[in-house]
């Protein structure tokens, strides 16, 4: 009667003896000494330790990129905060409603280097009415903007929103973000970002921080608004 034939022993079973058999190098320690490897950096061999000692090394590598890389965006996010601070305090500072709007534009651009900025507005006061931002919207464009539950980022498709810039025609990437009242009503407004940057604005880019400007222009602007 013939032996049933044994399967051989693969790299999967002398990996799961070696771990399951943790002190099997503690009787065999000379072993650790003698087991040479192919280190990445000039295809050498090296000992054990050694390349042990090399992975260290690019770990530790790794980790210092990380930290460089987020003591960066700390110190952009700090000069962002710095500008939305000024940008904000102008707000404050501006006594007539009626400035309200161009301060809004005119400090976005600024502050923030924007190239193009643009804002329109409907539903305000009767005394509000005929100030140049106060027109130009259309019903499509009106309702696109109460669509928009966060702000729009990507490539200028040839919106109507894109024609109230000064350079349509120079906006590769546009942010559009929509205006309410801080009661969180009906969207009163659509302010639009611009840049000649296709990669400025872009789709899955985070909207947090539009999404502030977006407030605190919403509640600056409600001034506005009939009750205002």
């Amino acid at each position: 009667m013939s032996q049933p034939s044994i399967p051989p022993i693969t790299e999967d079973d002398i990996a799961n003896y070696l771990v399951n058999t943790p002190d099997f190098f503690e009787r065999h320690a000379d072993l650790l000494a003698a087991v040479q490897l192919t280190s990445p950096h000039g295809h050498r061999a090296v000992s054990l330790q050694e390349r042990q000692a090399e992975m260290l090394r690019e770990k530790i590598r790794g980790l210092e990129l990380r930290a460089a890389e987020m003591i960066r965006h700390g110190g952009e996010n700090t000069v962002i905060a710095d500008r939305l601070q000024r940008w904000t305090r102008q707000l404050l500072l501006t006594r007539d409603p009626r400035d309200l709007p161009d301060v809004v534009v005119r400090e976005i651009s600024t502050e923030l280097q924007v190239p193009q900025v643009a804002i329109r507005l409907w539903d305000l006061s009767p005394e509000y009415a005929g100030q140049p931002y106060a027109s130009g919207a259309s019903d499509d464009a009106r309702t696109f903007a109460g669509s928009l539950a966060k702000p729009y980022c990507g490539a200028n498709p040839g919106l109507e929103a894109a024609q109230w810039l000064v350079q349509p025609q120079a906006a590769a990437s546009l942010a559009l973000i929509p205006l309410r009242s801080p009661s969180g009503g009906d969207v009163f407004g659509l302010l639009v970002l611009a840049s000649d940057d296709p990669g400025r604005f872009v789709a899955d880019m985070g909207t947090d921080f539009l999404e502030r400007i977006g407030e605190l222009s919403g509640a600056a602007l409600s001034r506005l608004l009939p009750g205002g």
